[in-house]
C-alpha cells in the first residue's frame, strides 16, 4: 500500500481551482494507499487562505498525520524513501524528488507522474 502526501501548496491549489482532490486521487490511483499529512504541513496551513477548508476535509478524512522532523516540510518529504507518493506542485521539490508525483494539470484535474508499477 502507498502513502500519498499532500503537501501545503498542493492542498491549497486544489481548493483555490475547485478540484475534487479526494476523487481525482481515487480516480488515478488503481492500487491501494492512504491519504497522508505532515504534522508540518498542518501548521502551514493555519494562517493560509483556504487553509481553514483544508485542516476541516483532513479531519473530516481522517487522514494519517505523520510527524515531521524538521522545521521546514520539504526535507521531512525529500527524506521520504519507497512507499511514498507526494502530491506536490512545487517545482523545486519536484526537481529533487525521486519518489512519484502527483501533480494539478490545466488547473481541472490530477496527473500521476513516475509510478512503476509490478
Amino acid at each position: 500500500m502507498y502513502k500519498i502526501i499532500l503537501d501545503t501548496n498542493f492542498l491549497l491549489s486544489c481548493l483555490k481551482f475547485r478540484i475534487d482532490f479526494i476523487s481525482e486521487i481515487e480516480r488515478i490511483s488503481k492500487f491501494r494507499y492512504e491519504l497522508c499529512i505532515l504534522s508540518g504541513t498542518l501548521k502551514e496551513l493555519e494562517d493560509k487562505k483556504f487553509g481553514k477548508l483544508a485542516l476541516d476535509i483532513i479531519k473530516n478524512k481522517n487522514m494519517k498525520v505523520i510527524n515531521s522532523k524538521n522545521s521546514y516540510v520539504d526535507e521531512d518529504i525529500l527524506s521520504l524513501k519507497n512507499g511514498y507518493i507526494i502530491a506536490t506542485n512545487d517545482r523545486k521539490l519536484i526537481k529533487n524528488l525521486e519518489l512519484p508525483i502527483i501533480r494539478i494539470k490545466q488547473k481541472k484535474y490530477l496527473m500521476l507522474y513516475n509510478l512503476n508499477l509490478p
